[in-house]
This record gives C-alpha cells, structure tokens and sequence, in this order.
C-alpha cells in the first residue's frame, strides 16, 4: 500500500511538472511541485527506479503501482533531457541575437564547453561553496539596516583591477527574499573568471511600498560606481540580472536611467547599466499586454501588496512600473532575456511581448532564450539546467564585455588621433 501511495503522489509531482497546473488559486502551489520536480528530476528519477527494484524483489508485487512508477521514470526521464536541450535552446538564442562569430569575442574562457557546475554540486545541489572564490558579506550601500546590505564575490586574485562587475538583485515578489537565494551559482563561477559580482538586499513590500524597491536597486548602482574599483571593479562597466520580482526590478532600472524622482538624493549619479539579464522577470504592471493573468496579477497582488494603492486611483503609478512601456529609443542597454515555457506564476507572454518591445524600439541587441519546459525559480540552485543556463549566461557577459571593451579602445583610439591633429594643426 506504501509502494503504491509513493508511486501515486511521484506520478502527480511528474506529470505537474511536465504541464504545470494552470491557475491562480493553484499556481503557487503547482510551481513550487513543478519546480523541484524539474530541477531535482535526476534525484527523483534514481529514488522511483531504487524504490521500483526494491519492490520487485518482494513476493506480492503490486502491478499498479510498478506501472505508474514505470510511467513515472519515463517521465522524469524525459525531464532530465528536456534540462538537457536548454543548452541548445540557449546557444541558439545567442546565435539569431548576436551572430554566429560571437564566441571569437567572447573568448576562449566563455567558449569552453565546461557547464559550470560541478558532479558534486548536481549530486547535492545546495552545495554552493567554491574555495576559489572570495567573499565579503554585509557591506551596507545605504541607510536602511539589513534591508541595504549586499555581498561581494570576489575573483581568487587579489590584486584584480578593472575587472567587469555584475549586480544581482534577488526576486521574492517584492515583499521576501533575501541576497542569499539566488543566483548564487552563476555569482561565484563568474567571480571564478575574473568578475566581480555583488548581490544586495532591499526594502521589502508592503512595508515599504514599490517604488522603494527600485528606489534601492539604483542606491546599490551608485554605489558600485563609487566604491567598486577599492575591491577590483570597473566602475565603467556593469551589468545587471536578477531572477522573477530581481528580474522585474533588474529591467526597470536598465530602462529608467537618471529618473530623478527614483534617484531622491543622488539624482546627478549616473545610473546606467551596460547590459541586462532578467530571468522569468514581470514586465507588465498596468495590465497593458492585454493578458488576463497580467490584469489579475494587478489588481489581486501588485496593487495591494506592492504598490498599495489601486490601479483605477492611479494608473500611471503601474504604467511607470511596467518595464513593458518604458523602453525608448535612447540610454536602452543591450538585453539578454530568459524565461521558460512552463513558468506557472508569470505567463511567458509577458516576455514575448517585452523582447518584442524592445526589437522594436530600441537601439540595441536584444538576445532572447526562451527554454522548453523551464519553471520559474530555474537558476536557483545547481541543477542540470541552470548550468545550462550559466554557461550561456557566461558567453553572453563576455561576448558583451569584450566588445564593450573593444569599442572603449577604438573611442580612445579616434580621441588620440583628433588630439594629434589639432596639435599639428
């Protein structure tokens, strides 16, 4: 009876994780089962078919119960290859955003095939410590306690200097999380290449009300232009990523550079990023993609729990808020855009309909993965896909490093030939 009710409840997980359950009553709880089915499908898949033989090796077998664990393998197994092909999915979304010769730029680092992610750490994916990487915790940014406080991962060098500098702003639907639960894989092998990455805490709904959260996220910038360069940085160039509500807030402030009213204080700061990365982020507040889940997500949570007011007293309040209509034609930084096709909490219509904003209006690239069954929350511990993930993430931030680098040569390049001119003119 215990083999059949384990196989039963191994079945459900599966087949949730393969077609989440739609829903706003029951999305939370089918992406939170989808999520650790997807991510945790090798664990899962070892535990059915251990259990499986376990079985048979018992006088009375129970047939029903074998074939759904039977059914529940093939599942999983398709599962683990499903995180498999988002390395593919990945590469070719690199490929149609930048070209087929963007490794040449990325360089040899970024071209290897390496995954990022160690057997061990698969194994047991909370095993997130590398001795190569340094780290400095609860440096504060700001003047709110905890909430402005952020994490360094540093290069194993120490005497790194100019090195490229990524910022992470962490998701929890604005209201919980903290800079210790996300991200944290492609943090440290970043920081193992050379980078230096910062993770920060902020303010948190609906204590304090949105735009607080933004408010914080353009603090943290400032402060990297200040301070980073004492620990190895390049305050010249930053990138910015962040996963879910981290992705919602790391679009914003690429988008919204200089806007005084989120600046209050630093207003004459330059705020810019060079590049974003947001994964499975919110794009639309004000319902303006026309999607029911959007207007719903508005009007039962963003607006009494985030913003704390209603959308019908104030629109603008959520218009301001929807990355989706702030893209311009100008100080729009490069893009790389993640989101998974199996994301039960935000429809990944809203990133379609982001990324085609942005190819529409703005001036720069704009590479855009979206990755075949991937739930939300994919990069948040190791797991084959999220090292799938990392290491297209890796190429996209060199490739973009690098070529940023190389147009900083060629400016330096024609500024010294015009000052050569006029001083023989």
């Amino acid at each position: 009876m215990f083999f059949l009710l384990r196989q039963v409840f191994t079945a459900a997980l599966t087949a949730n994780a393969i077609r989440p359950v739609p829903g706003l009553r029951v999305g939370f709880p089918s992406f939170v089962a989808g999520w650790l089915t997807g991510e945790l499908a090798p664990h899962l898949l070892v535990l059915t078919v251990t259990d499986a033989a376990t079985h048979l090796t018992r006088r009375r077998r129970d047939p029903r119960a074998l074939a759904l664990a039977a059914a529940s393998a093939a599942g999983l197994v398709f599962l683990v290859d499903q995180s498999r092909r988002v390395g593919s999915h990945a590469e070719a979304a690199l490929v149609e955003g930048i070209g087929e010769g963007y490794l040449d730029t990325a360089g040899a680092m970024a071209a290897s095939a390496d995954l990022a992610v160690s057997w061990r750490s698969l194994v047991n994916p909370w095993r997130q410590s590398r001795r190569d990487v340094r780290v400095e915790r609860n440096i504060a940014y700001g003047d709110a306690g905890r909430h402005h406080l952020l994490d360094l991962y540093l290069p194993p060098d120490p005497s790194v200097a100019n090195a490229p500098v990524l910022l992470q702003v962490h998701g929890g639907g604005w209201s919980t999380g903290t800079k210790n639960h996300q991200a944290i894989p492609l943090m440290r092998h970043l920081a193992a290449k050379g980078w230096v990455c910062v993770s920060i805490n902020y303010r948190l709904a609906p204590f304090a009300p949105f735009p607080a959260q933004v408010i914080d996220v353009k603090k943290a910038i400032a402060w990297v232009r200040q301070h980073i360069a004492s620990y190895g940085g390049d305050p010249r160039y930053l990138a910015i990523t962040g996963g879910s509500a981290g992705g919602h807030l790391c679009a914003l402030a690429a988008l919204t550079p200089h806007h005084a009213p989120w600046q209050p204080g630093f207003e004459d700061v330059d705020t810019t990023v060079q590049a974003a990365v947001p994964h499975y982020g919110i794009y639309d507040f004000a319902g303006a993609s026309g999607l029911r889940s959007a207007r719903r997500m508005r009007d039962g949570f963003l607006g009494p729990a985030v913003l704390r007011k209603r959308f019908s007293d104030d629109p603008r309040a959520f218009e301001d808020a929807s990355p989706l209509l702030q893209v311009t034609p100008d100080d729009t930084p490069d893009f790389f855009v993640l989101h998974g096709t199996g994301d039960s909490m935000v429809e990944v219509e809203q990133a379609r309909q982001f990324v085609a904003r942005l190819r529409e209006v703005s001036q720069g690239t704009v590479v855009y993965a979206e990755l075949p069954g991937a739930q939300h929350g994919f990069d948040t511990f190791a797991s084959i896909r999220s090292a799938q993930v990392v290491r297209a993430v890796d190429r996209y931030l060199h490739w973009h490093w690098n070529t940023w680098r190389a147009g900083l040569a060629h400016e330096d390049q024609m500024h010294d030939t015009t000052s050569a001119g006029d001083a023989a003119s």
